[in-house]
């Protein structure tokens, strides 16, 4: 199995609970299909550089997914029928970016 960075972006008027009912139907794809994620990552609210559908921001959800190929497809599948989501990029990985937060985490530390 591999690994998939996948992220997406969800309409603006959608509220958190909706959110996390469409992540957690698309995890359920994966697992039915025999993967799994492993971590998912809800960014917020975030401005969009230029109009998406009519749409000025978006919610951010990052996911992590250590699936088959046949898995991840489906999920695209769905995940282009679905008409909340606005865009999508699934992206095959090595190793998880664990980095970003370290970094983060780092330079927080540094400024206290």
């Amino acid at each position: 199995m591999a690994n998939y960075e996948s992220v997406l972006i969800a309409r603006q008027d959608l509220g958190a609970s909706q959110i996390n009912t469409l992540v957690s139907d698309l995890s359920e794809v994966i697992k039915k299909e025999g993967g799994e994620v492993v971590k998912v990552d809800n960014w917020g609210l975030k401005n969009l550089a230029y109009r998406i559908k009519k749409n000025r921001k978006g919610y951010y959800v990052l996911l992590n997914i250590v699936a088959p190929a046949k898995a991840v497809a489906e999920y695209e599948r769905l995940v282009r029928l679905n008409e909340d989501v606005i865009r999508y990029m699934t992206v095959k990985v090595e190793n998880f970016n664990n980095e970003a937060a370290s970094e983060e985490n780092s330079a927080v530390a540094e400024e206290a």
